[in-house]
């Protein structure tokens, strides 16, 4: 293929472009602005860069959004080499790039087919080879975008393209939504992907758990008078009034120990959930998180789930995975069947934790029963969000009247939550 006489020199993309190489650059830039962004330019766009590519000796396909990467490369082979080393001067730059990013980044709108998922799929590994990861976290985003918009089940049906999915909060909202609805090897392979975001979401919170410790000292228990036990520091520092300036002695009249008794019941943490839909981030976190701390011994984990209605879920609650597909998210919310449930399982209130996830666009006679539970020395966390991004739209009525009580809502970060649970389980 032709090299591009106004090109830069020695075609070097970093070297001092001419005039013309930076105006015929500039016009396959806009060109792809123009193709995301639908300008009315469009047209005038296009025409004169199939002029540019044609002149460059790329072929006019190369600016077809409709021709994927593998097979403009199939036809071309003499491309493949530039596309993975970004080195053939300014201007072809600009033309290889912009077939990259339109045919990533361009991806329309309307119903997405497997098929397209999948050619979406290869080009975005053409675009990380040529470009890095830089832009991972973009084409998460793009990809969320596409499985919103693709026939599910027919992605579903397929194995091969059904494993090449890519885990996501988005996606396992969409499965969770649509599982009533699928059966057979469409039915398997949802569940091998809520299995497989489950197992990696699990291991990352499992790493942030490890390490703590459940076991309190019991105040009510009197320490052991043994030596081992004596608390010297407390001691000295207790006597001191006893000190004897002439024989330059400490006389000590009252030995104190260290207290050793670990609390003898288990902590009880009971995780309430909010199933509508804008809560899944936040509960599919939270209900992993509570199978973690169900693992951990002298912890008695409960785990209840509601809309209208509310389920108890607390015999699948080390198995996140059974949790989620007994889920049913949407509906409406009525957070005071839940409590009815909850009630119950507090025997203990100052050895009790109550989780209740939530965005709190509920029933505000809630509030009387949470002001009672806090009263009553339950140990009260409400949660609007817990995920990365920290986004959360939860009621401002029960924001304000949760932080007057001294229980503001959590929300950003999952970590957040787990050091509440810490500090109530080494209190």
């Amino acid at each position: 293929m032709a090299n591009d006489p106004a090109d830069s020199p020695a075609g070097s993309p970093t070297a001092e472009l001419t005039p013309s190489a930076e105006n015929r650059r500039q016009v396959l830039y806009w060109r792809l602005l123009s193709r995301i962004f639908d300008s009315q330019e469009q047209k005038s766009l296009e025409s004169a860069s199939v002029a540019i590519v044609e002149d460059l000796g790329l072929p006019p396909s190369l600016l077809d959004p409709s021709v994927s990467l593998d097979s403009l490369v199939q036809r071309f082979p003499e491309l493949e080499p530039q596309f993975r080393d970004l080195d053939q001067g300014a201007v072809r730059n600009a033309a290889l790039v912009s077939k990259l990013l339109i045919n990533v980044y361009a991806t329309g709108t309307g119903p997405v087919s497997a098929a397209q998922l999948a050619a979406w799929k290869e080009d975005a590994k053409w675009f990380e080879g040529a470009l890095g990861r830089d832009g991972e976290g973009t084409l998460k985003a793009v990809e969320s975008d596409l499985v919103k918009r693709m026939r599910l089940r027919e992605v579903l049906a397929d194995p091969g393209l059904a494993r090449s999915l890519t885990p996501s909060m988005s996606l396992i909202e969409e499965l969770l939504r649509d599982k009533s609805n699928l059966s057979g090897v469409a039915l398997q392979n949802a569940k091998a992907l809520i299995r497989r975001f489950v197992d990696e979401v699990a291991q990352v919170l499992r790493t942030q758990v490890e390490k703590t410790s459940v076991g309190t000292i019991d105040r009510s228990v009197p320490p052991k008078r043994v030596f081992r036990n004596l608390d010297v520091q407390r001691t000295i520092w207790k006597n001191l009034t006893n000190w004897n300036v002439e024989d330059e002695r400490l006389y000590v009249d009252t030995l104190f120990y260290k207290q050793t008794a670990k609390r003898t019941t288990p902590a009880k943490i009971i995780v309430v959930v909010d199933q509508s839909g804008s809560m899944v981030d936040a509960m599919v976190n939270c209900t992993i998180l509570a199978s973690i701390f169900a693992g951990l011994p002298k912890v008695d984990v409960h785990l209840i789930a509601y809309d209208t209605r509310a389920i108890d879920l607390t015999p699948w609650v080390s198995d996140p995975f059974e949790v989620l597909l007994r889920t049913k998210l949407g509906g409406g919310t009525e957070g005071t069947v839940a409590m009815a449930q909850a009630r119950p399982k507090i025997s203990d209130p100052r050895n009790t934790v109550l989780v209740w996830i939530s965005d709190f666009y509920d029933n505000r006679d809630l509030m009387r029963d949470f002001e009672s539970l806090h009263k009553s020395g339950v140990k009260f966390i409400p949660v609007g969000s817990v995920n990365s991004s920290g986004h959360a739209s939860v009621d401002p009525w029960f924001r304000t009247k949760l932080k007057d009580l001294g229980t503001p809502v959590i929300s950003g970060h999952i970590r957040k939550l787990i050091v509440e649970l810490k500090n109530f389980l080494n209190t």
